[in-house]
């Protein structure tokens, strides 16, 4: 079965370059920029992802908030969850961790083809 990624993240080049890059490798993706309170939400409920890509510096939705929101929801609780974001202070990283982020990674620290290898091995890990 074809595993599915929903991408939350306003940089539109690297949405596209996401969304490009799990594609080939055989994902169905989703793509939201952050742009609405509510869309996100109501896109993991519809689109009913495997695996969330969640940037946590969005336009108008606090990453941490929807990450809570995301965990604390028994619809949606059990979604993995990677941030994937340029905040690569420890205060950050322990916040997202206590509300439930599965894996913490940093934009600037990793290009796109060894995140989607990444990726790829760390799910492969958690369903074997």
């Amino acid at each position: 079965m074809t595993k599915k990624i929903l991408i939350i993240e306003d940089d539109a080049n690297l949405l596209y370059g996401l969304q490009a890059k799990f594609r080939v490798a055989g994902f169905i993706t989703a793509a939201d920029q952050g742009v609405n309170q509510a869309e996100p939400m109501e896109k993991i409920k519809t689109f009913k992802p495997d695996y969330i890509i969640l940037d946590l510096i969005l336009p108008k939705i606090d990453g941490f908030n929807l990450l809570s929101e995301i965990k604390a929801n028994q619809e949606t609780s059990g979604i993995m969850v990677f941030v994937f974001t340029n905040l690569s202070d420890r205060d950050s990283r322990e916040r997202a961790e206590k509300l439930g982020a599965d894996f913490y990674l940093i934009k600037t620290d990793i290009n796109l083809d060894d995140f989607v290898a990444k990726f790829k091995k760390i799910i492969a890990r958690a369903e074997s």
